[in-house]
């Protein structure tokens, strides 16, 4: 059973880097002036980005019912140059707490290098720890040719496409004003070997209150489609600040056995003010 609930807990945190952020493919608009880029082989992407920069941290508790399981961080210590680019060095972190960690240990960490110009992936790692379970992935996407070259093959990519963690940052970026409670969109992510399509589903607004603080936010429903990164196994929300940060306060998911939920229990580093926060 403990095994179990760890499963959910550890998808929960992962659809957090996935699926609440993959507004990707169908809202990337080259830019109209790149005489900047550093690169002048790669076609012209910039992306407005007031959501986040480098000394970001954001702490989460991972709840299953009432219990605190584990933690995650996301956190983006540094800046990392990349084919000459300015890049930033992301990391996501899962672990479980001790007394969960003597029946079912969780250390999962994932790594994104991602362009500080156009919020889209340079470098993608995975290492999994979780149980007895190992596994060690990584990733190189090469856009101009659109190409991944991974640990275990090269694979045809979109251009722009994103991995996991880069798609999280990414939709930090957009603005969610003009959409109606009820609009879907769909999203477009690379993992181990293929290109997934998920469905975005905007449910509207509300204000939640964590340990992190009081906020007014707008909630989306990824719908998760069978043979996709994560069959569909029950339903997921996720609450994020109404503002320019887009920060994740509450991910609560409905599972088979129960909920998880993961919420905000501290945040520093942050680019700007918080004006979803209610004081």
């Amino acid at each position: 059973m403990l095994k179990l609930k760890f499963k959910y807990f550890k998808i929960t945190l992962v659809l957090m880097s996935f699926l609440f952020n993959l507004h990707a493919q169908n809202s990337l608009k080259p830019a109209t002036d790149n005489s900047n880029s550093e690169n002048p082989k790669l076609p012209p992407h910039i992306i407005n980005n007031e959501a986040f920069d480098v000394g970001e941290i954001l702490e989460f508790d991972v709840r299953y019912g009432f219990i605190v399981a584990g933690k995650a961080v996301l956190s983006i210590p540094s800046y990392e140059y990349y084919n000459g680019r300015k890049s930033y060095y992301v990391e996501s972190r899962v672990n479980s707490l001790p007394f969960f960690s003597t029946f079912y240990k969780v250390e999962d960490l994932y790594i994104s290098v991602i362009d500080a110009e156009g919020i889209f992936p340079w470098r993608f790692e995975q290492h999994i720890r979780e149980g007895r379970y190992k596994r060690d992935f990584e990733a190189e996407f090469d856009h101009q040719s659109s190409i991944a070259k991974t640990s275990e093959g090269v694979y045809p990519i979109e251009p722009y496409v994103h991995d996991i963690v880069s798609a999280f940052y990414y939709t930090r970026t957009l603005d969610f004003s003009h959409m109606k409670p009820g609009q879907k969109i769909t999203l477009r992510n690379f993992f181990k070997d293929t290109i997934y399509a998920l469905e975005v589903k905007y449910k509207g607004k509300q204000q939640v209150e964590v340990k992190a603080g009081k906020f007014n936010c707008i909630i989306v429903e990824p719908i998760i489609q069978e043979g996709g990164l994560f069959k569909s196994e029950g339903t997921l929300h996720i609450w994020l600040t109404d503002d320019k940060r887009k920060i994740p306060v509450m991910v609560k998911s409905k599972i088979l056995i129960g909920s998880i939920t993961a919420e905000l229990t501290k945040y520093s580093g942050i680019l700007g003010e918080i004006e979803a926060r209610v004081k």
